[in-house]
């Protein structure tokens, strides 16, 4: 049986649950436990598929073909525990759940009520997989005291209390503000969190508070006393210049040993923090320095991208090299002519995924600027499918070559659908069929699919394989019929799938390092295993400043 820790958030969003999550999940396995991490979210979407990036940052996909919560991906690359549909879940999630049932009459005829019936809906999702790990560490989004929060606030209150004594704790993140005018940090915020949380059941075992600097002793006394926690399991979480430092950085403040010691485990097992010390020299401690220009639409929000900025910084902690990512709005090449003014000066070009036609014909361009200057380029998903127009535009004479995404309400305008809408594709032994009116949630390609590598390719050489199984989130295909013209024009597909009928990987043969894949490979990356994909493109990008 799992032990459980319960991880809520007070005094404002976005201090980082979900890092200290990770962080905490990762010094556990340092000791030898084995764990698993959840999320929990509030927001009564089924799951964030279809909210704007501007609203929610990035959709992490998982193996399995969930949409799930950025945090998720955190929980990844810090623990290499890979997520599951099973560990990430929405009050639209739980609520859709119980009226499915509902209907098919399961409830005999009662009266169904958030307590128990929403409840034990969320107790059920908590206790899946509750004998697979030592830990099970669970996440509840947004803070303390959000309406739409009681109902799991509720639920992890009665969970605690069914399960044997000292087999749950609660940890609590909150904010201690400085002030600077008076030269205090105020503990007041986060006492009053806490009393919110202890007036629905709930009272922290351990108390992190984020802060600018380290807590006085006086501050940490205070909290403890007035919070009724111990003095030791007060926790700093200090501002880091590094995420990748957070393990080292919550151990030195004793917040793996305070957690240990609120189950009462002891003597507790010694860490082994190596892997950690070395991926954070590699961090603080480069040879060099690139540059990467993101071309994307959604670069007003970097969360919008937080997997591809993370891999960058995997492919650079592998070349122990300082990855300087800049984002640029692709909308700019619309109303630009001038490509190198935008581009020049860049070791190499990344061009990420998206939705929607705004901004994509400044892809094509970057695409084409990069395949020209011979500048290294990934294109992730969209950014191949924007490659491919780009070669099938200016190489292989289809001038008027489009996707289905952005012309289907064209009218009369021909085009060639370079990129049409899958309606159609094979998931293991089944054939799963799609209509272009179908809903818009979750029913895109997603999840893992298995790729062929053509022999001798570059990427055949990266992945040194030539069968590889990479996660998709994608609704849109080049078409397979368009192979023989591009490749013909030195596009080469280097990658499809085991049917042979979806293109997975384009790459040039003529080209330093020109690549675009179908899949998502920043879903995959990890600080202490580096994507391949992203590891060789830095190094390509290395290669290309000592051109310069």
């Amino acid at each position: 049986m799992a032990r459980y820790i319960f991880i809520t958030g007070g005094v404002v969003s976005s201090l980082g649950k979900g890092l200290a999550s990770a962080a905490l999940g990762a010094l556990l396995q340092a000791r030898g436990y084995s764990v698993r991490l959840r999320k929990l979210d509030p927001y009564l979407n089924v799951d964030p598929g279809t909210m704007s990036p501007f609203e929610h940052g990035e959709v992490f996909v998982t193996d399995d073909g969930a949409e799930t919560d950025l945090d998720l991906g955190h929980y990844e690359r810090f623990t290499g525990v890979a997520a599951r549909k099973t560990d990430s879940v929405s009050s639209g999630r739980i609520y859709s759940t119980v009226l499915e049932k509902e209907r098919r009459g399961e409830y005999l005829g009662k009266t169904i009520q958030v307590i128990p019936h929403v409840t034990n809906e969320i107790k059920d999702f908590l206790d899946i997989g509750d004998d697979e790990v030592d830990f099970m560490l669970c996440e509840i989004g947004g803070t303390v005291g959000d309406i739409e929060g009681l109902p799991f606030f509720e639920a992890i209150r009665q969970f605690a209390q069914d399960r044997p004594r000292g087999q749950c704790i609660f940890m609590h993140l909150t904010l201690l503000p400085y002030i600077a005018a008076s030269g205090e940090l105020k503990t007041k915020p986060t006492q009053h969190s806490v009393k919110e949380l202890r007036s629905i059941g709930l009272a922290p075992d351990v108390l992190v508070c984020r802060s600018e600097g380290p807590i006085p002793k006086k501050e940490r006394d205070k909290l403890a006393l007035f919070c009724n926690v111990r003095p030791d399991s007060v926790i700093a979480a200090q501002d880091l210049k590094s995420i990748y430092e957070a393990p080292l950085a919550y151990h030195r403040e004793g917040l793996d040993q305070a957690v240990l010691d609120a189950f009462g485990i002891a003597p507790a097992p010694k860490p082994d923090l190596t892997t950690w010390a070395d991926v954070a020299d590699r961090v603080y401690n480069p040879e060099g320095e690139v540059r990467v220009a993101i071309v994307g639409k959604y670069t007003q929000l970097e969360d919008a991208y937080k997997s591809i900025a993370e891999a960058l910084t995997h492919g650079g902690m592998k070349n122990r090299v300082k990855v300087r990512a800049e984002w640029i709005d692709s909308e700019v090449f619309d109303r630009s002519e001038d490509i190198a003014a935008h581009l020049e000066g860049f070791n190499a070009i990344l061009v990420p995924g998206g939705f929607g036609e705004r901004g994509t014909e400044g892809k094509i361009k970057a695409a084409q600027y990069a395949r020209e200057k011979k500048i290294p380029y990934l294109g992730i998903c969209l950014g191949m499918q924007m490659a491919v127009i780009e070669a099938a535009r200016n190489l292989a004479g289809l001038s008027d070559a489009g996707s289905e995404e952005f012309d289907h309400e064209a009218g009369e305008k021909r085009f060639t659908p370079v990129v049409y809408h899958l309606k159609e594709w094979v998931e293991g032994n089944r054939t799963i069929q799609r209509d272009a009116d179908d809903d818009k949630g979750g029913t895109m390609r997603l999840g893992a699919y298995d790729a062929v590598l053509k022999e001798g390719s570059k990427v055949a050489e990266i992945y040194g394989r030539t069968d590889i199984s990479e996660r998709h989130r994608h609704r849109y295909e080049v078409d397979i019929k368009y192979r023989d013209k591009l490749e013909g024009c030195g596009l080469d597909f280097s990658g499809l799938s085991p049917d042979g009928r979806l293109p997975e990987i384009v790459e040039y043969k003529d080209h330093p390092w020109f690549i675009g894949v179908q899949f998502h490979p920043e879903l995959k990356s990890k600080p202490f295993d580096p994507h391949p994909l992203f590891a060789d493109f830095v190094r390509a990008a290395v290669e290309q400043s000592r051109l310069v």
